[in-house]
């Protein structure tokens, strides 16, 4: 089922005609759907109200920024650019944004005078250019950066199925049929609960059933049995040295609690962790691999088995 993502694109307009025009071409171009400031009519309600509406319609923010702050709302004080950002990050809008590079702002001003840069309300933009760059930004020199900044975010967006989208009534599937099919389905799955329950209570009354740590010990000694080299970048050492896996396991346990990435600014240590231990302790389902919202790298996350292991490695290692 083909789905297209609602996008608003945001900046200041006079000075950033021919960016937005790129940003929406190429939202065009990846399947999807552009809205923002030009496509505004005529109502009652205050022009706050009315852009609140598109952030909430829309399932992506894009912010472009250039060299100018842009109009200032009356009551708040704030350029309206800043406060629709400001907005998209309370709702918690999937959001990305592009920031002119600086030798590309003088050139605009060279070419164009001084319509391009901010001469009334600097400091507020230094400080509204320094909340974006705190989050996912990138910076721009001309629109051909602008067209592959889209094409990549929204390539990471698309992915994410927890973003709604709008889906074309010619692919919604018939719902009395699969209604039918569900009940259908249900039922057996009733059926196969009780079917698994009385297993169940068969096999405790046999004691069939090994206790957990049993389990844990054999995942335990087969991962002692498993022998990796690790080189000296990861480990600190002078040269490589060989160690299992349980070790390594219980040694950075602390860091793959938090979550190992393979983000470009992790360390040699992280790198080795991601590529050659996660991919193991996953086939014992120790972690697992998972997509991090908003950003465009992957997390290694432990999971509760991987808790288990390591509380018995613990009071193993209390015991001795």
């Amino acid at each position: 089922m083909k789905r297209k993502l609602q996008v608003f694109v945001s900046s200041t307009f006079t000075d950033l005609i021919e960016e937005r025009q790129a940003a929406v071409s190429a939202i065009l171009k990846a399947g999807h759907i552009p809205a923002g400031m030009e496509l505004f009519t005529a109502a009652d309600r205050s022009q706050m109200d009315i852009i609140k509406n598109w952030i909430d319609e829309s399932d992506v923010y894009m912010l472009i920024l250039g060299g100018r702050y842009g109009s200032i709302e009356p009551t708040s004080g704030k350029s309206y650019t800043e406060l629709e950002y400001d907005y998209a990050v309370e709702k918690g809008k999937a959001l990305f944004a592009v920031v002119i590079k600086e030798e590309a702002l003088e050139r605009k001003v060279k070419e164009n005078g001084t319509d391009f840069i901010e001469l009334n309300e600097p400091k507020s933009l230094a400080q509204f250019k320094s909340k974006v760059l705190s989050n996912i930004s990138s910076f721009f020199e001309d629109v051909k950066d602008i067209r592959l900044c889209v094409h990549e975010s929204l390539t990471d967006f698309n992915s994410n199925r927890s973003l709604k989208g709008w889906i074309s009534a010619d692919e919604i599937i018939d719902s009395r049929e699969l209604a039918d099919e569900i009940a259908k389905l249900s039922e057996e799955n009733r059926e196969l609960k009780e079917e698994i329950q009385s297993l169940n209570h068969k096999l405790q009354s046999k004691n069939a059933t090994p206790p957990k740590s049993n389990s844990l010990k054999e995942i335990f000694d087969t991962l002692k049995s498993k022998k990796i080299t690790v080189p000296p970048n990861a480990s600190g050492e002078k040269e490589d040295i060989e160690m299992d896996l349980a070790s390594i396991l219980f040694g950075t346990r602390n860091h793959i609690i938090n979550g190992i990435t393979n983000a470009s600014n992790v360390s040699d240590g992280e790198v080795f962790l991601y590529q050659h231990v996660c991919p193991i302790l996953k086939i014992y389902g120790l972690v697992e691999n998972e997509k991090v919202a908003g950003v465009r790298y992957r997390r290694y996350g432990i999971t509760e088995k991987g808790l288990d292991l390591l509380a018995y490695m613990d009071k193993e290692k209390n015991n001795k």
